[in-house]
């Protein structure tokens, strides 16, 4: 890929922090804009930001995206640096969002301010500034009620079951009404759980490595009948990076009275993107006890509000125009959590 200017934002996000890296390390230009919101500790984003900000090629705006104002003037002036520098690639990769099903609960204007208000001042950037292509972050929770298995990109996802999951529905229609009026190619991707080093303090594997380490019980819904798609992180940035140069096309066999949900008319392309192996959440538990070296007691109680059974992802379609491949065993991304998990916390077990 020809080296570019591209856009992160959620820069010091989970994802967007591994992105922006992997970016940078190869040799591209990366500009990353990030609120550091206090949803979870602003003390693990501000050290992934410093890692970021030891490269040369690399400038953070503190911004949050559903200020339009502060947008339309970063929008602008991003315009004119980016003439300036001449640099003919620009991209822009949107992970910047309020994060967690069970928190919409708890916060719902959280979400739709940063996933909907915010989302709108992105797409209007994109339509008055012309980046090659626009990536953006949608979720496997857009499968709601769905049963089917594997999670496919042609099925119908009119059903969701939190807050959450409904902005991210509602990102997928903004954006392909913003391909189809300005022409603007873009692309969604419906993360399937994704885990690892530098992850989500609120994500059930981080909260159960904590606990298990302090010697505390866990608690585990549903009794423990569910299934996630886990994704090791590293997986999930080589099929985004994969997709940066894979500009989206009208589908000349797009069919108006049988549409597939996944392609259209406009420049406009959604994905799964995962690990294509759903794991049983007690087997997830179990690998994570045998890593730590230390059993747990579980809490077995019933199913949360807005959670889902099983998440399976098919990936045919991404396989096919990028030939991505997961490559990380539930075995191997466990034992790399855990290891960096006890490295940043300065833990060090007998």
């Amino acid at each position: 890929m020809t080296k570019s200017k591209i856009l992160v934002t959620g820069a010091a996000g989970f994802i967007g922090f591994h992105l922006s890296k992997r970016l940078l390390d190869d040799g591209h230009i990366v500009i990353g804009i990030d609120n550091l919101n206090n949803y979870y500790d602003p003390k693990l984003k501000e050290d992934r930001l410093a890692i970021l900000q030891k490269y040369n090629n690399f400038t953070f705006y503190k911004i949050d995206i559903s200020d339009r104002p502060a947008i339309e003037q970063f929008f602008a002036s991003l315009n004119l640096e980016h003439r300036t520098l001449n640099v003919e690639q620009f991209y822009i990769i949107h992970l910047a969002a309020q994060a967690g099903v069970r928190y919409s609960l708890e916060n719902p204007y959280a979400y739709i301010d940063s996933n909907i208000y915010g989302f709108l001042n992105i797409l209007e950037g994109c339509r008055h500034h012309s980046p090659k292509h626009l990536i953006f972050a949608s979720s496997s929770s857009v499968y709601g009620l769905n049963t089917k298995m594997p999670f496919s990109v042609q099925h119908n996802v009119d059903h969701p079951i939190s807050l959450y999951a409904a902005t991210k529905k509602s990102n997928e229609l903004m954006a392909h009404t913003y391909a189809y009026l300005y022409n603007i190619p873009i692309t969604g991707l419906r993360f399937f759980t994704v885990y690892g080093s530098w992850g989500r303090p609120d994500m059930s594997y981080f909260k159960f490595t904590k606990a298990i380490l302090e010697g505390k019980p866990i608690d585990v819904y549903n009794y423990g009948n569910m299934k996630r798609d886990f994704t090791y992180i590293d997986d999930i940035i080589e099929g985004i990076v994969r997709l940066i140069d894979k500009i989206p096309s009208p589908n000349p066999n797009w069919n108006r009275e049988l549409p597939d949900p996944s392609s259209s008319c406009a420049p406009y392309r959604l994905y799964n993107i995962g690990n294509n192996n759903p794991v049983d959440l007690l087997y997830f538990i179990e690998v994570l006890e045998k890593t730590i070296g230390k059993k747990t007691k579980i809490n077995f109680l019933p199913m949360q509000s807005g959670d889902v059974l099983e998440t399976y992802a098919d990936i045919k379609d991404l396989t096919k125009v990028t030939e991505f491949k997961p490559q990380t065993s539930i075995e191997e991304g466990v034992n790399k959590f855990v290891s960096w998990y006890k490295d940043y916390h300065e833990i060090y077990l007998q």
